[in-house]
Parts: C-alpha cells; structure tokens; sequence
C-alpha cells in the first residue's frame, strides 16, 4: 500500500472490512434470512461500535499523551469495572444482579466510570509530558482495585463466583439490543465531532507549547477531548466487558497502514481497522472454529505481543 495515496487506502481497508462483514452476515446461514439478518445484524453493529469505539479513544489519547506505546484501556479502568461487578454480586447477590435494568446497569457503569477516568486523566493537564507519574498512578489503581475485587471474591457465596468470572471478560458473542444503539448513538456522535475538530488535533499533536503559539486554547480542547475519551471507554467496556490490549494493536497497525499523523485519515482508517479485525476474528472462529476458544483471548495475546515491540523497539513519536 505504500504507492497508494491516502484516500485510496482508506477505500482498500473499507472494501476488506466490507468483505469481512458480508463473511460475517451469510456464511452458514441456514435458516429463515428474515431472522438471521436481524439477529447478525445486531451483533456486527455492536461488534463495530465497540471497535470504533476502542480506536477513537486510543488515538485521541496518543495525541493527547505524545506517546504510542498509552491507551486508555490500561490505565486500570479494567480492574474498575471488574470491582464494579464484584460488589454489586456482593451486595445484592446474584439473584438481584441479574435481576438488574440493563440499561440502568449500564447507565449507572457508565457514569461512574467516566467520572474515575476524568478524575485520572485530569492529571495530564498538570503536565502533558509527565507521563510516568499518569502510567503509575493508573497502573496502582489498577493493582489495588484487583486487590479489593480479590478480597471480595473471598467472601462471596461461591455459587456466586462464576457470575463474576462471566461479567470478568470481554463477550463479544451476546449483546444486549438496547445497549448497543444507546452506544452506538454516542460513539457516532463522539466521531462526528472529532472529525470535525480533525485540524485542531493535528496542531495539538504537536505538543502543548507549538499549540499554544498557533493559536489553540490547549487547556480547553484537552479537558473536552478527556471527556470524550472518558465517555467512549466506559460505554465500550459496559457494552462488552474490559479489553486490554485490543486498541493499542489497532493503533499501531493504523499508523503503519495509513503513515500519517493527519487525523482526517487516521481516525477513520482505525476505525476501519478496528471493526474490519473484530468481525473477521469473529467470523472465522464462529463459523470454522466452531467457537472453540474465544476471540478476546486470541486478540488481547497479540495486543500483548504488540505492546512489548513497541516498548522495547521504543518507537514512540
């Protein structure tokens, strides 16, 4: 793809997602078209709102943090969540935690988790470029909330146990049909507005004094950006469950796909990426691996493995 110019990339990696997704909609699809439309349907939409969920606030963090190596995923949000579940089960117990609204589940995760992540992305405004006090401090919340989530498993009903192990990892093959369009309404909206504001990102890019000399109120547009990343990871991990590793993978093979730092073409190429490396996975171990192993293992090992080449070959902007 190195010959081919910007857009045509974009169309290249949007014709491949395509395929994925028709893959995704008709192989062995046996049955009453009628319900098997609808019923993959609502799967793939929700599969595609937490990929393009995932890659907007992985990308707007990296330009926030001049770091390729940060995203918002492990920064201890995960263990968040998973203490969230906890100690709802220990609380309410089981019976009352399936018993639960979803939507007002997922409202109520929602909210508080947005709430924690501008509480710890706050700290970048007090430095943009003191990221290892922001990594600890993420990284130690993440410990000592896995510490709590430990202790309360303890002391839960054991029969309880196995419904926080279920709600522990990402699902990606039951959806909840209300959730996903509540999600998918504020991830379209979220980059509907970042495209727009794709110019300001470009000069936030490069850092917070070059910004300023341009003309751009860097605090302002940072605070906003924050709640956008805040909004975009806590929805994504109500929808499906926590992810590690998956939007460092995805941003790293955009910047090596699309060799840019312009948003107007990074933003949609991750997206791309994201959704069109979701669904294929998906579909290849639904519909040939007869879901003998789950995909969120198989992407959060490789987004591992991503993570370390990227710290150790330090490629970082």
């Amino acid at each position: 793809m190195d010959n081919l110019s910007l857009p045509s990339r974009l169309a290249v990696l949007a014709t491949l997602a395509v395929f994925a997704l028709l893959a995704f909609m008709t192989l062995e699809s046996r049955g009453n078209w009628g319900f098997v439309l609808p019923f993959r349907g609502i799967k793939a939409l929700a599969l595609v709102t937490f990929a393009t969920s995932v890659a907007l606030s992985t990308m707007v963090f990296q330009t926030l943090t001049a770091n390729r190596i940060l995203t918002p995923s492990i920064m201890g949000f995960d263990a968040l969540y998973i203490l969230i579940q906890t100690s709802l089960v220990f609380t309410i117990g089981g019976v009352g935690y399936a018993s639960i609204d979803p939507v007002m589940k997922f409202t109520v995760e929602s909210v508080f988790m947005t709430a924690a992540a501008l509480a710890l992305f706050g700290m970048v405004l007090r430095g943009v470029h003191d990221i290892g006090r922001m990594v600890l401090t993420g990284l130690i919340l993440g410990v000592l909330f896995r510490s709590i989530s430990s202790l309360i498993n303890r002391l839960i009903d054991p029969s309880e146990f196995s419904i926080i192990q279920q709600a522990s990892f990402a699902s990606f093959n039951a959806v909840n049909v209300e959730l996903t369009w509540i999600t998918f309404v504020l991830t379209a909206a979220c980059f509907v507005w970042l495209m727009s504001i794709h110019k300001r990102l470009d000069i936030m890019a490069l850092g917070r004094d070059a910004a300023k000399g341009l003309g751009v109120d860097y605090e302002r547009e940072t605070k906003k950006l924050l709640a956008v990343i805040a909004l975009l990871v806590s929805s994504s991990t109500a929808l499906i469950g926590p992810v590690y590793f998956y939007g460092l993978l995805v941003a790293a093979l955009s910047h090596k796909l699309i060799g840019t730092w312009r948003h107007q073409y990074l933003l949609p190429a991750s997206c791309i990426i994201g959704a069109g490396l979701l669904i294929a996975s998906q579909t290849l171990f639904e519909r040939v691996l007869s879901l003998q192993t789950s995909v969120a293992v198989v992407i959060e090992a490789i987004g591992g493995i991503t993570f370390l080449l990227l710290l150790f070959t330090r490629k970082t902007r």
